[in-house]
């Protein structure tokens, strides 16, 4: 008998065998395995989870992403209403009013990133202007923008509505 034989027999254990020790390794693999399973389910569920939430964040910005917007327009409202209900007949007042309303749309306009394109003076530039007309110039170059019919905006720098422009051209 080996020296390893002896020592088995002295203690009463029986030494593992090739099945043995093949057996033990299959145990720790299938653990291994049911491991990596419940770590795939949990990755999974989270994976689902955050779907969910992104799409409830989509939802609601879709709902409510123009809140902040509408909050501001109210005294645009309010003014409106208030010029309304004045009545009257004097048209500077009525006209004061407009401007008065006008400045505060402006201003909350501009407050939330709308920013006029007005490009009287300007060449003409057709990623920001839409010519509507031509006319003969002598007191300006070709290409410069001589009336603006509408005011073009801009949202945060991104082109929403171009100008509409009469272009001057050589007489």
């Amino acid at each position: 008998m080996t020296e390893e034989n002896h020592e088995s027999a002295a203690t009463g254990e029986i030494p593992p065998t090739g099945i043995d020790i093949l057996e033990g390794r299959i145990a720790e693999l299938e653990q291994m395995l049911g491991a990596a399973k419940d770590e795939q389910i949990r990755l999974i569920a989270e994976m689902d989870n955050q779907r969910k939430r992104a799409a409830r964040d989509v939802d609601s910005a879709r709902k409510y992403g123009a809140e902040r917007l509408l909050i501001d327009l109210l005294p645009v409202i309010d003014s409106l209403e208030a010029g309304l209900s004045q009545g009257g007949g004097d048209a500077n007042k009525l006209r004061e009013g407009m401007e008065l309303t006008l400045r505060v749309l402006m201003k909350t306009v501009e407050a939330n990133g709308v920013s006029p394109v007005n490009p009287l003076g300007d060449a003409f530039n057709p990623e920001f202007h839409q010519a509507v007309a031509t006319v003969e110039s002598t007191e300006v170059p070709p290409g410069s923008v001589v009336s603006v019919f509408q005011k073009g905006f801009r949202l945060n720098e991104r082109l929403v509505r171009p100008a509409m422009v009469t272009v001057a051209k050589d007489a």
